[in-house]
């Protein structure tokens, strides 16, 4: 399993619910890298998409605390254990995290390789990606080669985890 995000250089994603930023680019790198994969999300990045319904060409897989949740377009899970289970009769199809701030924290162990891209800005968030600058198993293998979209900076940076953990299920 990997995951894929956009940050600011100071790991914000989001604010109030939707994205900081939207870079012509980095939208498109999303579409090719996940395109034909499975995405796990949570509800909340589920319902921030257009109509609140789950990205094409995709197996997504909605993580909810809600026993009440239905939506018979997704796959819904509702534990750690749940999503791993899940994801784990994928093993023929790339997986990717995309969001939200609690799901990657939750799932981060479990990736091995975390696409970002990377904004040379700083912008109000009030949701984080864990710093992978600061994290001893998360080492850079490709630091990407600097883009502008504007005025501002972004690289497309590729992480590994070298201490991944496992999924036995």
């Amino acid at each position: 399993m990997d995951l894929i995000v956009a940050v600011t250089s100071d790991w914000g994603i989001g604010n109030s619910g939707k994205l900081l930023f939207s870079i012509p680019d980095d939208m498109r790198f999303f579409r090719e890298k996940t395109k034909d994969a499975v995405v796990v999300m949570g509800r909340s990045t589920l319902d921030s998409f257009p109509g609140g319904k789950p990205l094409r060409g995709r197996t997504n897989i909605v993580f909810t605390r809600s026993a009440k949740y239905e939506n018979e377009s997704v796959l819904i899970v509702r534990s750690l254990d749940e999503a791993l289970r899940t994801v784990t009769q994928y093993s023929d199809k790339p997986v990717f995290v995309i969001g939200g701030g609690q799901i990657y924290s939750l799932l981060l162990p479990y990736c091995e390789m975390a696409f970002v891209t990377k904004m040379d800005i700083i912008l109000p968030a009030d949701t984080r990606f864990p710093d992978l600058d600061s994290m001893e198993n998360w080492i850079v293998t490709d630091a990407g080669k600097q883009l502008y979209y504007g005025d501002i900076g972004y690289r497309f940076i590729v992480y590994k985890n070298t201490s991944v953990k496992s999924v036995n299920i």
